[in-house]
């Protein structure tokens, strides 16, 4: 039974300590540990992208091979949505669990989730009771659950080991592994459209291959980083604020810096040594209902979960109907030749996302340090409302006039959703919150986000159709033009969080804590 010796230690030695603590995460030299915790984060989005929207060149292939053309539309807005109410229910329930039983302990769980129901889709088949496309349905939404849960888990266990001054960049940069991630889907898709296409052309159901192996493909990187994932240790913060562990939290400090541990406790000494802080928070849904009561922090959970929501209307509502889109410009759809229409459609997304989303992802990466989280988040929505309204507003002059043009000005779309509010929705709620809230805010942040998909890909499926085939695309493009409006409104209740430690971005001085104390200290030591 573990004891706690805090008769020796006053209050101030307990908060100078750790000050002393937090002051060595902050201001560390950028190192192999920081680069390895952003791979090991990264391949995790890598592979939630490709899942997510290989998915987009899948359902057209699916409508090709079983259903003589294309799917029913009730079907492939099952198996399009399935994945974004999974990863719904995976963002809010693993970001409350990761506050509650660790960072550490949760990390990898939803990885192997992600394997399991890979998988499962690339195997799932035709039977009595279920059909091909319930069992896609139901896989997707399990796949889901998995993405789901990687959103607060790597957001917070990156910006918890982060140091101040490159958080926001090594944030960044393992969210930007989503534009590798969506990339790769329609390199893949090409090369096995290449190797299959002889037989392909001779009989339509040789595609069942290419859509197979194209899902199941996606399953290997998250079998290379899940070792890696279940090997990382607890974030000193989580140690500090939530199991309320000074030595333990200062030993796995001197860890992970490689510090010379001698002037520490023992291993043996600390597992029955525990020096807790008193004046520490507990978690739990009373503290919770009082903290978020107020004002100055309810706000910043508003709007961060508002923005998101906002944001994610318009992302997922063109990046699931990337075919759809080029198919109403007549980029993707050749008349009678299955195999180049999804040809087109691969290439035409890796063309978007080559100039849209991975230069927007990369372009946040090394300039919000600079600029700031706001700033870009601004930028972001109000050129995103601007292309919006362009393309509504003119997509039949745009599209008579040059189909090379609407491309260019679809991929501009990209790149400001992701050089803007696609990267610092995912930033910014991993940064606000208290660390015994941080995990669940974020959670609430991103769930919100996902509830913008959700109604982005039923409104997109019951709306496109109205007045012939694709026929109210322009009217879509228009409604997400008033989300990217709504995006930017809100934006103005949250905080700019550069250059600012965690604990001083916790809005906790009221509650009477040492944290305002922590907090000068901690900026006079920079």
């Amino acid at each position: 039974m573990s004891t706690y010796n805090n008769t020796k230690l006053d209050a101030n030695e307990l908060n100078q300590r750790r000050r002393e603590a937090l002051a060595k995460i902050d201001n560390a030299e950028f190192g192999w540990f920081h680069i390895r915790a952003c791979l090991v984060a990264g391949v995790g989005f890598f592979t939630d992208a490709y899942d997510l929207f290989a998915i987009n060149l899948v359902t057209p292939m699916l409508g090709m091979i079983y259903y003589g053309g294309s799917l029913p539309s009730d079907l492939d807005l099952g198996i399009k949505v399935a994945a974004s109410i999974g990863t719904f229910i995976g963002q809010v329930g693993f970001g409350a669990l990761a506050d509650r039983l660790g960072r550490k302990r949760m990390y990898g769980v939803e990885l192997m989730i992600i394997i399991v129901a890979t998988l499962g889709q690339s195997l799932s088949g035709n039977g009595y009771v279920l059909s091909l496309p319930a069992a896609l349905i139901v896989w997707r939404l399990i796949v889901g659950v998995g993405i789901g849960g990687d959103y607060p888990l790597s957001a917070v266990i990156t910006s918890e080991f982060a140091t101040t001054n490159r958080r926001g960049a090594m944030m960044a940069a393992v969210f930007a592994m989503q534009g590798f991630g969506y990339l790769t889907t329609g390199i893949v898709a090409i090369i096995l459209l290449a190797a299959f296409k002889t037989s392909i052309q001779a009989d339509i159901h040789n595609l069942d291959y290419v859509w197979r192996i194209l899902i199941g493909f996606g399953c290997l990187p998250a079998l290379v980083a899940v070792y890696f994932r279940l090997t990382i240790p607890e974030t000193p913060r989580y140690v500090l604020d939530i199991e309320n562990n000074l030595n333990k939290a200062e030993r796995d400090v001197a860890t992970v810096l490689k510090e010379n541990r001698n002037h520490l406790q023992s291993e043996d000494d600390a597992a029955d040594a525990v020096v807790a802080n008193p004046a520490t928070a507990k978690g739990s849904f009373s503290d919770f209902c009082a903290y978020f009561s107020k004002w100055q922090n309810f706000k910043i959970l508003f709007g961060t979960s508002m923005a998101w929501f906002a944001l994610d209307v318009a992302f997922y509502g063109i990046g699931l109907n990337n075919s759809f889109i080029l198919s109403s410009i007549n980029f993707s759809g050749v008349k009678g030749d299955d195999w180049t229409t999804c040809w087109n459609a691969a290439v035409g997304q890796i063309i978007i996302v080559l100039l849209g989303a991975v230069p927007g992802y990369w372009v946040t990466v090394f300039t919000i340090e600079r600029l700031g989280r706001i700033r870009i988040q601004i930028i972001g929505f109000v050129m995103s409302c601007i292309l919006f309204c362009v393309l509504g507003f003119a997509y039949n002059p745009i599209k008579n006039y040059s189909v090379a043009l609407f491309v260019f000005l679809f991929a501009a779309t990209q790149f400001f959703q992701n050089f803007g509010p696609n990267s610092t929705t995912f930033i910014i709620p991993g940064e606000v919150f208290p660390t015994r809230y941080r995990s669940t805010g974020h959670g609430i942040a991103a769930g919100s986000g996902k509830l913008g998909a959700i109604i982005a890909q039923v409104g997109f499926s019951q709306l496109k159709d109205r007045g012939g085939s694709n026929a109210f695309i322009p009217q879509l493009l228009q409604i997400f033009a008033l989300f990217m409006f709504i995006g930017l409104i809100v934006t103005f209740l949250i905080p700019e969080t550069k250059g600012k430690t965690l604990e001083e971005l916790a809005n906790e001085d009221d509650f009477g804590q040492s944290y305002a104390h922590n907090n000068n200290s901690l900026g006079e030591e920079k």
